[in-house]
């Protein structure tokens, strides 16, 4: 006969596994989130130089958008953070890098253009989707953050969050209109 308590427990042991369920799909998710947001961190002279790629982010809907004429943009929120164990990490600095694509259907052109924390750092005007694509995706050595904020023999990493305007929901990742990664560091002097 069975006791009234071993039937109970049956349910108790779901739970667990529904945790390690979750727990393995939020890695997944994870690692997805890593494969698709790339970052190399660089310290170079007086400054933490920013290297990062979205290598899925120009999807079919993204030229489709833009080749309809709707500007659209890619903002990246990047964060130097300091890792600070068994405490929450500290924000040393922080920096907007706001791509933007126009498509002028009369000329066939396209208008880019980029902004660092609200000021323009560059712009151009080109008629080749491969620059369009290369520039709305691919950063190489942004000098974002100085050095002289930064203590020696520290851990940091670098964190990018990405965002597209317009969203449908799906015009960066799967389940929503942005993804993040990050990319550790040590700072020695």
């Amino acid at each position: 006969m069975r006791s009234p308590l071993a039937h109970q427990s049956a349910p108790g042991r779901r739970l667990p596994r529904a945790l390690v369920v979750l727990a393995l799909l939020a890695a997944t998710v994870s690692l997805q989130a890593q494969d698709a947001l790339r970052i190399v961190p660089l310290v170079r002279d007086d400054r933490v130089l920013v290297s990062f790629d979205m290598a899925d982010g120009f999807t079919d809907d993204v030229r489709a958008a833009i080749l309809s004429g709707l500007k659209t943009t890619f903002t990246y929120t990047v964060e130097l953070r300091l890792d600070v164990p068994v405490w929450a990490d500290r924000t040393i600095g922080s920096a907007v890098v706001a791509n933007s694509v126009a498509y002028d259907n009369l000329t066939r052109r396209h208008s880019i253009m980029r902004m660092i924390d609200g000021r323009m750092d560059e712009s151009q005007v080109t008629e080749d989707e491969a620059v369009v694509k290369h520039w709305m995706t691919s950063f190489k050595q942004l000098p974002l953050f100085r050095t002289m904020v930064l203590q020696p023999n520290r851990d940091y990493y670098v964190r990018v969050s990405a965002v597209a305007r317009p969203t449908n929901g799906s015009i960066l990742w799967p389940w929503g209109s942005g993804t993040s990664a990050q990319a550790k560091f040590t700072f020695l002097r």
